[in-house]
């Protein structure tokens, strides 16, 4: 079984442990060194990153699909809105409340607000949009107009041909 380390806020820093000289995690801690921290207007945190959901989308013969993995988020922290040929999703995913006397060992999953906006191609029927949120599982679809839909066109013999081929 592996063993259970704690980390958080108040985590030694890389020199507090070096000067206990501990080669392995010296080097372990160097490795995760980044030399551009200093140049960002703030000191970056991995758990800053909030929560941004991945999209999946599909097009088919008569639509666009997208769909989002959104495990704990309500209906009503959702807002899905098409201006023009902008798709935007927006929404929340809240953050358990943290206790005192509760103790993490590992603190990975991401929360906060989001949004994510996807630039439609021309021939979308803004009108007739669906959208479902089952599961845990967003689904957006927007359909096509049928005047966009891919029309087939057949390829008629050139004219000198076409008499030869009737003689």
């Amino acid at each position: 079984m592996a063993n259970l380390i704690r980390r958080g806020e108040n985590a030694p820093s890389a020199m507090a442990r070096a000067s206990s000289f501990e080669p392995f995690r010296l080097v372990r801690d160097l490795f995760g060194w980044d030399p551009f921290r200093e140049m960002a207007p703030f000191a970056w945190d991995e758990r800053m990153a909030g929560y941004v959901p991945q999209f999946e989308v599909k097009e088919t013969k008569d639509a666009y699909i997208f769909k989002a993995d959104l495990p704990g988020i309500k209906e009503s922290d959702l807002d899905i809105s098409l201006t023009g040929n902008r798709l935007t999703v927006s929404g929340k995913r809240e953050q358990e409340e943290k206790r005192e006397d509760e103790t993490y060992y590992a603190f990975e999953r991401s929360y906060g607000v989001f949004t994510r906006s996807f630039t439609l191609p021309e021939g979308v029927d803004t009108e007739n949009c669906t959208a479902d949120l089952k599961d845990g599982v967003l689904t957006i679809l927007v359909n096509k107009k049928p005047e966009a839909q891919p029309k087939r066109i057949s390829l008629k013999p050139p004219a000198g041909k076409a008499e030869k081929a009737k003689a």
